[in-house]
C-alpha cells in the first residue's frame, strides 16, 4: 500500500527539510513549489488558491500513479487537510499525519506577526506524530 505523509506545522518547523530527508521514496509537493520560478521564490499571496489546487491537482496524479507521496504545508487548521484526506481514501493510501515543531529561521521570511497568527489559530490533529 502507497503511503500519503501529510507535514504540518508553522513557518521555519522544518517541514521541507524533514520531507528531503526522512522521506526520499516520496515524492515530495507543497504549496510554495507553485510561487517557485527559475530557482526564485516569489509569493503572491492573490496567487495563493490557486497555488493550493494546484498542490491538490499534483497530488492526484502522482496517486494515480501509486507512488509514495509527502505534502509540507502549514495546514494551521484542520479542514485545510481535507483534499488530502479524500485523496488518500480514493487512492486506498496509508496516511500520516506529522507536526513538525522545529525552531529555525522561515526560508521564505514570512514576518513573525503572520507566524504568531498563524500559531494563535492552530487546531491539533489527534494522532499527528510529533
Amino acid at each position: 500500500m502507497a503511503t500519503l505523509v501529510l507535514l504540518r506545522g508553522l513557518p521555519g518547523s522544518g517541514k521541507s527539510t524533514k520531507a528531503k530527508t526522512l522521506y526520499k521514496n516520496h515524492v515530495h509537493l507543497e504549496t510554495d513549489m507553485y510561487f517557485m520560478e527559475y530557482g526564485e521564490y516569489l509569493f503572491d499571496a492573490a496567487k495563493l488558491s490557486d497555488a493550493h489546487k494546484w498542490c491538490q491537482e499534483a497530488a492526484n496524479v502522482i496517486m494515480e500513479k501509486g507512488q509514495n507521496l509527502v505534502v509540507s504545508n502549514t495546514f494551521s487548521k484542520l479542514w485545510e487537510m481535507d483534499a488530502f484526506f479524500n485523496l488518500a481514501y480514493k487512492h486506498d493510501y496509508e496516511l500520516l499525519v506529522h507536526k513538525c515543531v522545529g525552531k529555525y529561521n522561515s526560508i521564505h521570511n514570512v514576518p513573525s506577526d503572520v507566524i504568531a497568527r498563524m500559531a494563535a489559530r492552530w487546531e491539533d490533529y489527534p494522532g499527528e506524530i510529533v
